[in-house]
């Protein structure tokens, strides 16, 4: 059978590797585009044997390159996403509506067999952030150009190369007080990114074509429940100060002067929602392909760095897994 030809943009994220490393043992050719060659490619070439990656240099609103690579492709897949706005054309519109729609007129131009795009959990209903209207609209874009893509919308994506319980970790490691905004109450359904290329490379195999995916892990977890988790796993004691609503603002206005904010203004609107199955859109347990992955298992595997005595730390502490097998032998 002749080998499938995949084009990626934004393979040297954490999806994108372990995606292009699912792909290429099951006998897939991938090309990834990247800005820039020098910083990334000696991480993306490590993802595949010689022969099954090509690495491309591109800007992504370079269409006459890019018009090239889908000369020879059979599915066009999108990860890119920005948290935060930037400067040089990196805004929720250029980067989440605008470049998504030329990929899909693309894939419908060149008769790609499938595009498969990257949202998030939540943009129906985040009206009120720019963030989740740029995704949504995006969404839009992209199906209009393109009926037969498939759009999946996961929630917090985690792994030992992400920005999410990383980032928390260092912050719980540094400081004595850690805020909870809208006390802590937001819902989260965070899925291993192991599991999230387990769906996208079920989807292609399967040449499933489903409009709207919600993606999510085998657990419900509020937003400090997670920090509480956090906190277990490193072996740390810090206070959880809920924070009020305008304090939080202007904190959030403050950290928006970082380079790489840990929090924005808009991403403090995107906490009021719930991070959880819709109810309006199949899920990846629908498909058939559930997540196994739990969240104290799988940090359980990474978390010694930010533990005193880091991999030599000889802290005790349990999981899921570890008690459900201490009641098996009981």
């Amino acid at each position: 059978m002749k080998a499938k030809n995949c084009l990626i943009f934004g393979g040297s994220g954490q999806i994108g590797r372990n995606l292009i490393r699912k792909l290429t043992k099951n006998n897939y050719r991938v090309t990834v585009v990247t800005r820039n060659i020098h910083q990334k490619s000696y991480v993306i070439k490590t993802q595949a044997n010689a022969g099954y990656i090509d690495i491309v240099e591109s800007n992504i609103f370079e269409e006459r390159k890019i018009r090239e690579l889908f000369k020879k492709s059979d599915i066009c897949i999108n990860l890119i996403g920005i948290l935060f706005e930037q400067k040089k054309g990196n805004t929720f519109k250029n980067i989440h509506t605008v470049f998504p729609s030329l990929l899909a007129k693309l894939s419908k131009e060149y008769k790609l067999k499938h595009f498969i795009h990257l949202s998030a959990l939540g943009v129906s209903e985040a009206k009120d952030s720019n963030y989740a209207k740029s995704k949504l609209e995006g969404e839009n874009e992209v199906l209009n150009n393109f009926p037969l893509a498939t759009i999946l919308r996961p929630s917090v994506v985690y792994s030992v190369d992400d920005n999410f319980t990383t980032n928390f970790m260092t912050l719980l490691n540094r400081l004595p007080i850690f805020p909870l905004y809208y006390n802590g109450n937001t819902k989260f359904a965070p899925i291993h990114c192991s599991d999230l290329t387990d769906i996208i490379f079920h989807i292609i195999s399967k040449n499933i074509y489903s409009k709207i995916i919600e993606c999510i892990g085998p657990e419900v977890i509020s937003f400090k429940e997670i920090l509480e988790k956090l906190l277990k796993l490193i072996n740390k004691k810090r206070i959880l100060l809920p924070l009020p609503l305008p304090i939080a603002k202007i904190s959030a206005s403050l950290f928006e002067i970082m380079p790489k904010p840990i929090l924005t203004r808009d991403q403090l609107v995107m906490l009021k929602y719930d991070n959880v199955l819709s109810g309006k859109y199949k899920s990846n347990y629908e498909i058939g392909l559930p997540s196994v992955r739990y969240f104290d298992d799988e940090v359980k595997k990474y978390c010694y760095m930010w533990r005193e005595g880091g991999q030599f730390s000889t802290e005790k502490y349990t999981t899921k897994n570890d008690l459900d097998s201490k009641t098996i032998k009981n």
